[in-house]
Parts: C-alpha cells; sequence; structure tokens
C-alpha cells in the first residue's frame, strides 16, 4: 500500500520562501521519496529550476490552470 504524498501549500509566497520551504523537505527525505509543492508565482518556478537542476532530485512542473503550478520532487 502507497502513502500519500505529501503537499506543501505555498499560495501567496514569494521567493525565497518556497524554495527554503523544498530544501526542508527535501533534507528529511529518504531516496525515492516523493512531494508536491503548490506556488502561484512564476519566479518560483523559474527559482526551483535553477536551484534542483544539478541535484540528485527529479522535478515534473505541471501548471494546472493558469498561473498556478504543482511542482513535484522526488529525491534520487
Amino acid at each position: 500500500m502507497s502513502k500519500e504524498m505529501k503537499v506543501i501549500d505555498s499560495f501567496g509566497e514569494m521567493c525565497p520562501i518556497p524554495v527554503l520551504r523544498i530544501q526542508d523537505e527535501i533534507a528529511v527525505m529518504e531516496s525515492g521519496d516523493s512531494f508536491m509543492i503548490v506556488v502561484d508565482h512564476s519566479c518560483v518556478v523559474e527559482s526551483v529550476k535553477d536551484k534542483y537542476k544539478n541535484k540528485k532530485v527529479n522535478m515534473v512542473i505541471d501548471e494546472v490552470m493558469n498561473g498556478v503550478w504543482e511542482i513535484t520532487l522526488t529525491k534520487l
């Protein structure tokens, strides 16, 4: 039985707050664990892409509606 994925709501939070929340979550994750953060600022999406593009983290970014992104991160 799979556990439910943790979802962090970062609506209304500007950089660097969501990026710091991601950093804190990744620090306590095991390899293979995933979580989702929901954001509503494009600058957050760009910051996350830049910070984690060469790290041991897989990212899936999905704009679920205009101006709202779900970013799923999995620790490799």
